[in-house]
């Protein structure tokens, strides 16, 4: 019998061994399709503004051009654009967790007439592309004096759907016998809330905040609206300072584009597992 059971193992292993090398080569050709550009953005940083306008960079920098990243830096007061993006995209993240844990507790297990109605009403929401209110939201932040002010970087996108259904979901996975034991010693909603049910939902919130910032560092659109003055760009809009009428300094371009991918490229290591683990535990129950 113990004897099976090693052949049985072996059979296994060996299964697993094949599996694993069948798939390698399609890794591999992963890797490079997927890979590839952002290397070729590093080379690029490192070449003339020449070499590239000839098309005669190499695919190893042999002499690179260290002090392209120092130029990029200053060209367009980077620091600036660096500190004015951090701060709209903390504070959004921020404020889409607290909103969304809030809305999305009320509609998972708090009672009131027309729950779902409201519910489908934020899920609507998510067909709606943000170009199409754009319009009475400029008017509404320049009636409000907001424009140019990190109010209007902020406040339009503080309530997403997507985090509210992600808490809804997630709350509605965890067993009705917490909040119920919370408050039979006396616990009020808010307290059940922020006490019971926010610390057990780290994986929704991970998986929000990184989502939410990655999202909020690579927006483009909303800081082109709301900004006038170079004091207020964010570093999607330094980028375009690069891009002339008459010529690109595709060097310095992408050297700015590496300072903007680093920061999203070390969340993303560090995240990855918790953004998986949050998307497969929503939608578990309904």
């Amino acid at each position: 019998m113990q004897f099976n059971s090693f052949k049985i193992q072996d059979k296994h292993s060996d299964w697993s061994r094949h599996i694993k090398w069948r798939y390698i080569p399609w890794m591999v050709v992963a890797v490079v399709v997927f890979g590839f550009p952002f290397y070729w953005i590093i080379v690029g940083s490192l070449a003339s503004n020449t070499a590239i306008s000839t098309g005669s960079v190499p695919l190893i920098p042999f002499h690179p051009h260290w002090l392209n990243y120092l130029k990029a830096w200053t060209y367009t007061n980077f620091g600036r654009q660096l500190l004015n993006t951090l701060i709209m995209a903390t504070a959004v993240t921020l404020a889409q967790v607290l909103t969304s844990s809030m809305a999305g507790f009320a509609l998972a297990r708090m009672h009131f007439p027309g729950r779902e109605l409201v519910f489908i009403g934020f899920i609507a929401t998510l067909i709606v592309p943000f170009q199409v209110i754009a319009l009475p939201i400029f008017i509404l932040m320049a009636n409000l004096h907001w424009v140019n002010t990190f109010a209007a970087l902020i406040v339009p996108t503080a309530v997403n759907a997507f985090g509210i259904f992600l808490y809804r979901q997630f709350f509605l996975t965890i067993p009705q016998s917490f909040e119920e034991a919370a408050m039979l010693d006396g616990a009020n909603p808010w307290q059940v809330l922020w006490q019971v049910y926010w610390p057990l939902a780290r994986p929704a919130t991970v998986t929000l905040s990184l989502l939410t910032f990655i999202a909020e560092w690579n927006s483009f659109y909303l800081p082109f609206l709301f900004t006038q003055g170079k004091s207020m760009y964010t570093v999607q809009l330094g980028l375009v300072a690069f891009q002339g009428e008459f010529a690109t300094i595709y060097n310095l371009l992408m050297a700015a584009t590496v300072f903007v991918s680093i920061p999203i490229f070390i969340l993303y290591l560090i995240g990855q597992r918790a953004i998986v683990e949050g998307i497969a535990t929503t939608g578990t129950k309904g």
